[in-house]
């Protein structure tokens, strides 16, 4: 167990698979000590069909969890066995219903008997134990089913990546970073427009002069995100346009979107304003879901201002 112990708790999928191969391994010993000719895989299946029921696959599939295919499988191996046969649903002349057959009657009584030795054999193990194993993995399965591992995982990293990001104002160092990370969205299905050559190419006046603001999010001290803050001059309805986020595929999945729309969002308000604007494209998913998730709702009419855009929305800021 040294493994075990220098890994920790990350290779628990291991260690519950040689649990599992070592008790799969002891069942084949204890089928043939009693006579009980079935395979432990089977074990599910035909503890479904002795309650004495014909059953669907769909039906044991549902019941016990696993998938159709693997319940087929396993009927095709039992009905090879002789164990098992099948017959049309009276109801449902597509269907078939799965039962025992005779000598899968016979094996079932075995089976109980046997079943009855397994489970005083398993509570002696119990009380010999600190803990309950049983009642452990039904927490377990309790709380991935209601948050996948996967998930956690996600979280967790994202957690310690974040720690890696800071987010600052713009300076001119970062010009490159902030041309290169927009143009590489935009000529992905688009091409470059004269406005986003304006505005990509010289910041300084046409965002940061007329009153704008850019966050640049920096993971390791290098640019990976941007997003900008631009005075709406020639509007009575909006203060501000969101636009120019760009985050570098490297990194993506970090939330590092979320947080320049958030930074941007609050400089916006900290600077009075009421309503934001933005331009994008539904064709963009992740960005269109973020905008809606901060709170932007779409406009009845969209008079874009570049080619590539197809959706406009707004955001009310409220005061905090």
């Amino acid at each position: 167990m040294d493994f075990f112990n220098r890994t920790g708790r990350v290779a628990i999928g291991s260690r519950l698979r040689m649990l599992t191969d070592k008790i799969t391994e002891e069942a084949v010993s204890i089928y043939r000590m009693a006579g009980v000719e079935i395979r432990p895989k089977w074990f599910p299946v035909f503890s479904v069909l002795s309650q004495g029921e014909t059953k669907t696959i769909t039906a044991m599939a549902r019941e016990i969890g696993h998938t159709h295919p693997s319940v087929s499988r396993i009927v095709r191996e039992m009905a090879a066995e002789g164990l098992v046969c099948e017959r049309r649903d009276a109801a449902d002349g597509r269907t078939n219903r799965v039962m025992l057959s005779e000598k899968g009657r016979q094996t079932a009584a075995r089976l109980t008997e046997l079943c009855e030795d397994v489970s005083a054999a398993i509570e002696r193990i119990d009380r010999e134990t600190e803990n309950d194993l049983w009642r452990a993995i039904e927490e377990w399965e309790e709380l991935l089913a209601a948050r996948s591992l996967f998930q956690r995982v996600k979280e967790a990293r994202r957690s310690r990546e974040s720690r890696r990001i800071r987010l600052v104002p713009y300076e001119a160092r970062y010009g490159a970073a902030f041309r290169a990370l927009n143009e590489a969205w935009i000529t992905e299905h688009w091409r470059m427009e004269a406005a986003d050559y304006e505005a990509l190419d010289h910041p300084q006046e046409h965002i940061l002069e007329p009153g704008g603001y850019i966050a640049v999010a920096l993971y390791d001290d290098e640019p990976v995100g941007v997003c900008a803050l631009c005075r709406f001059d020639h509007s009575a309805d909006y203060d501000y346009e969101l636009a120019k986020l760009a985050v570098s595929p490297a990194v993506r999945g970090l939330g590092i979107g979320r947080l320049l729309c958030e930074a941007v969002i609050d400089e916006a308000r900290r600077r009075g304003a009421k309503r934001l604007f933005l331009e994008s494209n539904r064709r963009l998913e992740p960005a269109v879901a973020l905008y809606r998730a901060l709170g932007f709702r779409e406009l009845r009419e969209c008079r874009p201002a570049y080619a590539r855009g197809d959706i406009q929305m707004e955001l009310t800021l409220k005061k905090q």
